[in-house]
Parts: C-alpha cells; sequence; structure tokens
C-alpha cells in the first residue's frame, strides 16, 4: 500500500465523481456547487480546469463516444466535448428546483442517476434509458449517492448518506429493473455518513465516508476490511483507473473552509491499494 500521493487542489467546496475516462487515459472530477469540471493526466503530470458551468453539476457518466454527459441543476442533461456543450434535456419540470448528484451508467449504457430532496419532497432515483426515456425508480430517498455493481453483474449498490445506509437491490441487466431493496451496511451514527463508491475486481465495496475523514473498503459480507485515513474530513468518492487499473483516485470536498475541514479539503488524491478496478461502464445515452 503506498501513502496518499496530492495530486491537485484546486480548493472545492465539494469536490466529487471521480471517473476514469477510458478512451482518453485521464480521470476526470467536479466540484459540485461550482460546476467546474477538471481532468489529470497521469502520463504527463498535468491537471487543469476545462470547464465551469456557471451552476451545479451533480455528476456526470463517459459516453461510448468520449464526450461526457453531465447531470445538472433543475434536472437539466448536457453533453461536453472539448469546451462544447449540447443540451439534451434542458429541464426536468419536478426538479426544477434542486439538482442531480450521484450518477452511474450499466453494462447496457443506461444510467441511474438521483436527485436530491426539496422543500416538500424526498429525492428520487432515475434510470435514464438509451432512447432518453426517463422513469422513476425509486421516489423515497434521503440524499442519492454511490453506485456501483456486484462483479456477476445481478446487483446495484445504492447510497443513501441521509439514512446513512448502503442498499443492494437485485439487477436485471436486460430491463434495468431494480428490486428486492435490502440495507446491505448501516454505518455508526457518530462516524459520518456513507459517500460515494466503487467496486473493485474482488467483489470488495470502497466507500468514501463523509465526515470520518476516511475511505473504507468492505468485503462483500459487509465487513469492514479496510479504513484509510486522509488528511480531510469530507471524503467524497473514489475511481480505479490508470495501468490496469491499479490506480485509486479520490475525491474531497470542504476545500474553502481547510482550517476546520483539514489541509486536504477539496483536492483529488491517488492511491496504490494492492487491488485493481474494473473498467467504467460507458453510457449510451442517444442524442
Amino acid at each position: 500500500m503506498q501513502e496518499l500521493e496530492l495530486i491537485a487542489d484546486y480548493g472545492c467546496v465539494v469536490g466529487e465523481g471521480p471517473m476514469w475516462h477510458p478512451l482518453e487515459q485521464r480521470v476526470y472530477w467536479l466540484d459540485i456547487v461550482t460546476g467546474r469540471l477538471f481532468r489529470y493526466d497521469p502520463a504527463s503530470g498535468q491537471h487543469e480546469q476545462v470547464y465551469e458551468a456557471g451552476e451545479a453539476i451533480g455528476g456526470f457518466t463517459v459516453q461510448a463516444d468520449g464526450a461526457l454527459l453531465l447531470f445538472m441543476a433543475r434536472g437539466a442533461i448536457k453533453t461536453w466535448r472539448d469546451g462544447q456543450v449540447t443540451a439534451v434535456i434542458d429541464e426536468i419540470p419536478e426538479e426544477r428546483h434542486t439538482r442531480f448528484n450521484d450518477v452511474v451508467a450499466d453494462p447496457v449504457g443506461r444510467v441511474y442517476a438521483g436527485t436530491m430532496a426539496t422543500a416538500d419532497r424526498p429525492g428520487r432515483l432515475y434510470r435514464l434509458d438509451p432512447d432518453g426515456t426517463l422513469t422513476v425508480t425509486l421516489d423515497d430517498v434521503g440524499i442519492p449517492n454511490g453506485m456501483d455493481f456486484t462483479p456477476d453483474l445481478s446487483q446495484m449498490y445504492f447510497t443513501d448518506s441521509a439514512r446513512q445506509a448502503i442498499y443492494l437491490f437485485d439487477y436485471d441487466q436486460a430491463t434495468g429493473t431494480l428490486s428486492n431493496q435490502r440495507v446491505w451496511v448501516r454505518t455508526p451514527p457518530d462516524r459520518g455518513v456513507p459517500d460515494g463508491l466503487t467496486v473493485d475486481s474482488q467483489g470488495y465495496v470502497w466507500s468514501a465516508r463523509w465526515g470520518d475523514g476516511a475511505l473504507y473498503r468492505y468485503a462483500p459480507t459487509g465487513e469492514v476490511d479496510r479504513r484509510i485515513e486522509f488528511p480531510a474530513q469530507k471524503v467524497s468518492s473514489a475511481i480505479f483507473g490508470g495501468p490496469n487499473y491499479s490506480h485509486l483516485y479520490v475525491t474531497t470536498a470542504g476545500g474553502d473552509n481547510k482550517p476546520v475541514e483539514g489541509p486536504g479539503a477539496g483536492a483529488l488524491f491517488r492511491l496504490r491499494p494492492g487491488v485493481q478496478g474494473r473498467p467504467p461502464f460507458l453510457s449510451r445515452i442517444r442524442l
């Protein structure tokens, strides 16, 4: 296990959503509230801000053609490619007063995308199918967060931070249907809340812990296998990338208040955990 390596620090208020771009061999990540998008090229060691939306971006996927699919404020969905932005969905009327949060693409190219709660209703989990159809999959969500699939693709993990729970669903790849929701892990109330997650090639779950300054690795049985501390209280998400998916990129939040949140708040880190991840699934939303 290599020590944490600080890759880039843009002082992100809510650094989030790291995603490995397999076609470019680069990692992208976000600052949700400022709508900034960044990328890092491990081959050159260079990193940069590539886009500023002027409004929140909750998450994104990589499209099969290499563009990024951005999930934004008001339920807007847009593509981004080299600075060019094209609207796919201008807004979802029911989400006009909120925003998307975490998202994940499935093996078929669908996208599951959560929205934050509003003053008068809970958050939701949508499924965006390749033909552009939007379906509400869950309509009683606190804070939708980390999602990924078991190695055999028969189940999907889904995090609800507000309920301090990581759930497991049965997943039907043919239809995209989620069923049989049950609690897989419930985190201790005094140790922060579960945030973004990713599954490695051994089927273990790496779950970021917002408010506990750590990244947890869970065995498929739900037992804690490893805890890695960070110099930041709000560890927000993680993704595998790099050679043979042997590097783990991790985002943190709180960069606007480092004296309280820690010197590594709002930054992107890398570590070599000694296990490999898996290539990300690409979204295939027809535009």
